[in-house]
């Protein structure tokens, strides 16, 4: 069993959802995570403890929260010497067309570049549009992102673009990375 550590930024909260399904993965994997909001650590926080990290941020306004940029910078090298992976939730990846996605693609690359951390998985998944959790204007921006990247621009509902078999998978992928690189064998519990 690993100790995996599993940090997210989120602005309306789909990225905690993501992260909290993905945890719900790992635990069935049998190991024990930790599910913390980067942007509440207290200052003293350190990765020691743990075994593995996976951290997820999603993209608002082209950036990523700052807690999440300032963690990796801060936490690199220790990063570098475990087994790590991120995902990044956009409205860019839930588009089919491929210049959007090539976007989504684009964020993570300058997110990697400036942090100087090279995570050994990645993932990139759909977000969510929360129109009922926005002001006046963010509703109007959104509506004008939206507009292109999904089309869904009837701001009287709430829209949601995870996939999330995808999710799962990529949580699986992750968990069967870090068992392999700490050489553990596990048994993973079935779902009936």
């Amino acid at each position: 069993m690993a100790s995996i550590l599993l940090g997210y930024g989120t602005g309306e909260g789909q990225t905690a959802k993501i992260v909290n399904r993905a945890s719900g993965c790992l635990v069935d994997r049998g190991h024990e995570t930790t599910v913390k909001n980067l942007d509440e650590l207290p200052s003293d926080f350190t990765i020691e403890e743990f075994d593995a990290v996976c951290i997820g941020a999603s993209i608002h306004m082209g950036q990523h929260q700052p807690a999440v940029n300032e963690f990796v910078q801060t936490h690199r090298n220790d990063l570098e010497q475990l087994p790590t992976a991120f995902f990044q939730v956009s409205l860019s990846s839930a588009s089919t067309d491929p210049s959007s996605r090539a976007e989504a693609a684009e964020y993570v690359d300058s997110f990697l570049e400036e942090t100087g951390w090279h995570p050994d998985r990645i993932g990139l998944f759909g977000g969510a549009l929360r129109y009922s959790k926005y002001g006046f204007l963010k509703r109007l921006m959104m509506k004008q992102i939206a507009k292109e990247a999904t089309g869904d621009t009837d701001a009287s509902q709430d829209y949601e673009y995870t996939d999330w078999q995808e999710v799962e998978a990529f949580a699986a992928d992750f968990g069967t990375f870090v068992e392999g690189r700490l050489g553990l064998t596990i048994s993973v519990k079935n779902e009936e």
